[in-house]
């Protein structure tokens, strides 16, 4: 059932639960009671009802092709303590320092498990995100403190932090990441804007292709894919293509810590951001958009699928 604006009930309720303190309140009883209905389904299930909805075919299980395909039969035939540890958005620092080296780390200015220390007079005055450790959301920018709600805003991680991300995409590696908020410093470009997102894809601990995301925040955010020799490659993975965009002039660096990464991992993808001659890590991701984002083209979705190797899985 859709309103006049095309919106569905359940979007319109997502909205309420999210945005409205009383909705919340009221429709929060019915989610937790939702996702332990959620709980009992098995992984296998779930993932391939979504799958179908998301991609418009059937997951093979038994002879994945497509890299999508292949992301799903990871989720759930490849799982590790490792695996937890790096998509734990704090502990991976430590796991990076270890890799390649702690000067690849972006500021970390406070990390806490109370919303309540979200507080203006424990945190810089300007250019810091705030964030949880435990699931994909884009967090809170703060360029300046007096704009921001604070109470709001302590409401918002207080929310987050009962939140659980495995439940809805079966990605084992969040299951069991104990939730604690986390303050970093904000990367900005010369211009003062967010930079461009480096996402280095690598299959069986060598690096395959690169996704350019540009202009995140602007409200036109493009992507672009690149091989390993910066060759744009013609099609794109979820988002519009934008214009092509010139080689980081650490291109080779960029690739060489990535493989340093990806060597304990079936498949990973490495993100960077390269701010004023600078490479930083962002985040490490062990299943694009969960397995479910469609290409452009299909028989790219087939090409990366063939590269990737699941026969070293135990």
């Amino acid at each position: 059932m859709y309103n006049k604006e095309g919106k569905n009930i359940r979007s319109i309720l997502s909205d309420i639960y999210r945005k409205s303190e009383i909705g919340y309140l009221i429709l929060r009883p019915f989610y937790k009671l939702y996702e332990f209905g959620l709980s009992i389904i098995p992984d296998k299930l779930i993932i391939q009802s979504s799958f179908k909805k998301h991609m418009g075919y059937p997951l093979d299980l038994d002879n994945p092709k497509t890299l999508n395909e292949k992301i799903n039969w990871l989720k759930l035939y490849d799982r590790k303590d490792l695996h937890t540890t790096i998509a734990d958005k704090y502990k991976v620092r430590e796991y990076i320092e270890e890799t390649i080296g702690a000067k690849y780390l972006i500021p970390l200015l406070l990390h806490t498990k109370s919303p309540k220390n979200l507080t203006p007079d424990k945190l810089p005055d300007s250019n810091f995100i705030i964030k949880t450790n435990h699931d994909s959301s884009g967090g809170v920018i703060v360029r300046d403190k007096p704009s921001i709600n604070w109470k709001a805003t302590r409401t918002r991680f207080r929310r987050l932090l009962k939140e659980n991300h495995y439940y809805s995409t079966r990605e084992w590696q969040y299951k069991n990441i104990k939730p604690r908020i986390i303050v970093e410093k904000l990367l900005v470009n010369e211009n003062g804007n967010i930079p461009d997102d480096y996402k280095f894809h690598c299959f069986n601990g060598k690096f395959v292709f690169a996704m350019i995301d540009i202009g995140r925040h602007s409200g036109m955010r493009t992507r672009n894919l690149y091989d390993d020799k910066w060759n744009l490659i013609p099609c794109n993975w979820g988002r519009p293509r934008g214009i092509p965009i010139e080689k980081p002039v650490p291109f080779d660096e960029m690739k060489r810590i990535a493989e340093k990464i990806a060597k304990d991992f079936i498949y990973i993808r490495v993100d960077f951001y390269y701010v004023k001659g600078e490479i930083f890590f962002g985040e490490l991701t062990l299943h694009h958009a969960s397995g479910f984002q469609k290409f452009s083209k299909h028989e790219w979705d087939l090409k990366f699928g063939k590269m990737l190797k699941l026969n070293t899985v135990k």
